[in-house]
């Protein structure tokens, strides 16, 4: 039987998923396919499967080539970083004929992948969610945080837009300073006052994504309202411990290793690195130096072909 020529990335989140299809070896991507959240914890496995079913799809069409089975696949899914996960979307895969070899991974091993060509080092995704995961030159690996939006993301899209509207009604009472925030999240959320801020933030439209979104009020104003100042050093405070955690538990040598940044809240919010840098400077005693490979990721997917195609070597 011969092998396909082709492998297959995939990288699916909270809002979309992207399919990618390549050679086998190195080479130009041959088709992008796109299609909706590709994450199985926050859509439901049967959405986003159907989901990265219509991404694969997508990629094939968009290369002008009929659907055939890939040498490989790697999917890098968000919601998908542990066992069972992995184990359900590896069956479904191979039910479907997808990929004579399989890889199932959380959405950050790609990421390191992307950033790092002898896959060594730590990621730090901040979005909606926020998680470190790191790998060490004897292939072990780490993380901390990714517990979610009830059980953790500190330093998230989600949890600094949560603290910024517990500041602007704790202002409204009367029990908490004032802040702009509070005059900010009214008019960002048209609302009229601030009791209803409650029919706005508790209504059936107000998604996870939708509300991590209103993180953007509380940057606009981190240089001039001392309330959402606090909350962004509080947050920045928080990813930089994300990262350090995952240093000493893999004994990486705070100066040599690649630091993969991932995720729209840290890709978009420039200062808001520049802030986590200054944190970690202080958590390594001034030894830690930004090293040349800090590295903003914008594809990830480009590291789930890297992976896919390691596994046809």
């Amino acid at each position: 039987m011969s092998i396909s020529p082709f492998v297959l990335g995939i990288d699916g989140g909270g809002t979309k998923t992207v399919a990618w299809l390549a050679p086998r070896t190195e080479g130009e991507i041959l088709g992008r396919g796109h299609a909706g959240p590709g994450n199985p914890r926050a859509a439901g496995f049967d959405l986003a499967l159907a989901n990265i079913d219509a991404a694969i799809a997508a990629a094939f069409a968009d290369a002008n080539l009929p659907r055939t089975e890939a040498a490989a696949a790697c999917f890098g899914l968000a919601g998908a970083g542990w066992a069972t996960e992995q184990q359900q979307i590896a069956a479904w895969a191979s039910s479907r004929g997808i990929a004579r070899r399989v890889q199932v991974t959380g959405d950050a091993e790609p990421i390191l992948a992307a950033a790092s060509p002898d896959n060594v080092g730590v990621v730090l995704i901040c979005g909606t969610g926020s998680l470190a995961w790191g790998r060490n030159a004897a292939g072990e690996t780490a993380r901390c945080g990714g517990w979610g939006y009830l059980l953790g993301d500190e330093g998230s899209g989600y949890a600094i837009a949560l603290a910024g509207l517990r500041a602007a009604v704790r202002a409204a009472d009367g029990r908490g300073p004032r802040t702009d925030l509070l005059p900010a999240f009214l008019r960002q959320l048209n609302a009229g006052s601030p009791d209803e801020l409650v029919a706005r933030v508790y209504g059936s439209e107000m998604t996870r994504e939708r509300l991590a979104g209103l993180a953007s009020v509380v940057f606009d104003y981190r240089s001039t309202d001392a309330a959402a100042g606090q909350i962004i050093a509080a947050a920045a405070r928080d990813l930089a411990e994300l990262v350090a955690t995952v240093v000493r538990q893999l004994e990486l040598p705070p100066t040599a290793y690649t630091l993969a940044l991932a995720g729209g809240v840290l890709l978009h919010q420039l200062n808001y690195q520049e802030q986590v840098f200054c944190e970690l400077v202080l958590r390594f005693d001034n030894v830690w130096t930004r090293p040349d490979r800090w590295i903003d990721v914008k594809e990830p997917v480009r590291g789930a072909v890297a992976l896919a195609r390691s596994l046809c070597a």
